[in-house]
């Protein structure tokens, strides 16, 4: 017997050797990612369409108004997992738009500190209630046990995928 065929499989090389060993995983992932796709799409639609605001400014705002002492452009970049310049373009037409504004850093001269505008938090906080209208509705179809269900499968499928990952992504 070869001993290379004693080693166990990573979890890519059993999906791509053994596909029906992890069918309902794979079908859980692809489920996971249509809800989402789904979601998200409906979202961006109706803040386009009623707002005309694309969901990155959202959620740059998002983060803003978490954050009442403001926050640098590599905090939102990091939060947002999107590159500075990514967040830079966001953070110029908002500004342009009067929703934020930029301030040097005190400590730090390079660094600009960016924070909601008055006008800012009164837009953000009106899109918000909308947005969490949207999500209800999107919703409406669960019971709150469902959702409660829900959550804590997904937060026990969080725990797997992170683990998972701080593990190398093999087993």
């Amino acid at each position: 017997m070869n001993g290379a065929a004693t080693l166990p499989l990573d979890a890519e090389t059993k999906v791509a050797e053994r596909p029906a060993d992890h069918e309902a995983e794979l079908r859980l992932w692809l489920r996971l990612l249509t809800c989402t796709t789904l979601i998200e799409n409906e979202i961006r639609q109706r803040l386009r369409a009623e707002f005309d605001v694309t969901l990155p400014r959202f959620d740059l705002m998002a983060q803003l108004d978490r954050a009442p002492n403001g926050m640098t452009l590599g905090e939102l970049s990091q939060r947002m997992m999107v590159s500075n310049g990514n967040v830079t373009g966001l953070v110029e037409r908002l500004v342009s738009l009067n929703l934020v504004e930029r301030r040097p850093a005190p400590n730090d001269r390079r660094a600009m500190i960016v924070t909601l505008t008055a006008e800012g938090r009164r837009t953000f906080r009106s899109l918000a209630r909308t947005h969490e209208n949207w999500i209800a509705e999107i919703f409406a179809g669960l019971e709150p046990q469902e959702i409660d269900t829900l959550m804590k499968l997904l937060a026990k499928t969080k725990t797997s995928a992170r683990n998972a990952i701080d593990a190398g992504g093999t087993k």
